[in-house]
Formats: structure tokens, C-alpha cells, sequence
């Protein structure tokens, strides 16, 4: 299993924008991603309904975990999505 912490970029954190790139980039992925807020428990990353349910919020850590095959280009991925302010004008 590999996984990575990643801090929230977006400035308004997850909320539907930002949830949606990273959802559409998860289900995208060649096998499952969880995605937890601090110690909480982890939720499928490709589920918009899960990941808005964490309540993230700009620089709160998330953690992503896969075992699927490229898991260190899929979390380079999606910690790209994460990382940057999809709010920023």
C-alpha cells in the first residue's frame, strides 16, 4: 500500500469544484483510491458524495492510499489536484 499526506490548496477547501476534478482524476485511476482527513476513516477518493462528507477545508491533511499498479503516478496525480487553489482567480 502506498500513501501519501497531502495539505488542501484550495482555498475554500474541498467543496463541489475542487471535489469534482479529484474525484473524475480518482475514477480514473487503474485501481481504488481512499482518501481519510487526519485520522478519520478513509472514503472512496472516486465518490464526490465521500469526499464532501469529510468536510475538508483549505490546509487541513489528507491522506491518499492505493496498491493499484503506478500508485506513485496516480497519488502524483491527485496530490497535484490537491495542492493547488482551484479557487484562486
Amino acid at each position: 500500500m502506498v500513501t501519501r499526506t497531502v495539505r488542501i490548496g484550495s482555498s475554500h477547501g474541498l467543496h463541489a469544484r475542487p471535489a469534482k476534478l479529484f474525484t473524475q482524476a480518482a475514477a480514473a485511476a487503474p485501481g481504488p483510491v481512499t482518501i481519510a482527513k487526519g485520522d478519520g476513516k478513509p472514503v472512496n477518493a472516486a465518490s464526490i458524495l465521500g469526499v464532501i462528507s469529510l468536510g475538508v477545508e483549505h490546509g487541513d491533511y489528507v491522506t491518499l492510499s492505493t496498491d493499484a499498479e503506478g500508485a506513485e503516478a496516480t497519488l502524483d496525480e491527485l496530490t497535484e489536484l490537491l495542492v493547488t487553489d482551484h479557487d484562486e482567480s
